[in-house]
């Protein structure tokens, strides 16, 4: 287990987050890599952090992360952008960053708290009816919803049927299920529990 980064109690909440970053930016161990990202995800659920990890780019940590091999360091990220994505500020720069086609990655992973962050993720940056990012709502993505909604999983079930309904019109549902219809849509439903070792 990773140890606590050497932080001065005295040194506030920026300096703290700070020691955060750099600890996840300089130490090689994948162990610290996972908890202070996981930390760090957690901080971004407190809206009085916000400006602070806009301003040591923790939001660009993030999305930097979705790209990572590690599924740990994924699920933390996508967290932690579920986490501040609400924030108009943070929205923003999600979105401007180009933020979408890696949430939408998200989908096919095979952890289920991965792919429920990126759903409610994609919720956050979406405007109930037609959006303006029409990548939020493009084809694949509601064939993945439309996929979703038929998960055993109630807590995906449930997401993704709000999303159908809230977020798409019911013109793009319709050619999600022509599309579907003509063809072999595979990409796979999340794991709901851990593999078994042999």
């Amino acid at each position: 287990m990773a140890q606590k980064p050497k932080v001065d109690p005295h040194v506030g909440r920026l300096g703290y987050l700070q020691a955060l970053v750099t600890e996840f930016q300089e130490t090689e161990s994948q162990d610290a890599k996972e908890q202070v990202l996981a930390n760090l995800a957690n901080f971004a659920y407190d809206p009085s952090n916000y400006q602070y990890l806009r301003q040591l780019q923790v939001v660009d940590l993030f999305l930097d992360s979705l790209s990572e091999e590690n599924e740990t360091l994924v699920e933390f990220a996508i967290g932690g952008l579920c986490n501040l994505c609400s924030d108009r500020a943070n929205k923003d720069h999600i979105l401007q960053a180009g933020g979408i086609p890696l949430i939408t990655n998200c989908l096919s992973n095979p952890n289920e708290e991965t792919v429920l962050s990126a759903v409610t993720t994609l919720m956050y940056l979406s405007s109930p009816g037609a959006g303006s990012h029409p990548e939020l709502t493009s084809t694949p993505v509601v064939q993945c919803m439309l996929r979703f909604s038929l998960s055993a999983n109630t807590r995906l079930r449930n997401l993704a049927q709000i999303f159908l309904e809230d977020y798409c019109s019911p013109s793009q549902v319709a050619e999600a299920r022509s599309w579907q219809a003509h063809s072999a849509m595979g990409i796979p439903l999340p794991r709901t529990e851990a593999p078994q070792q042999p």
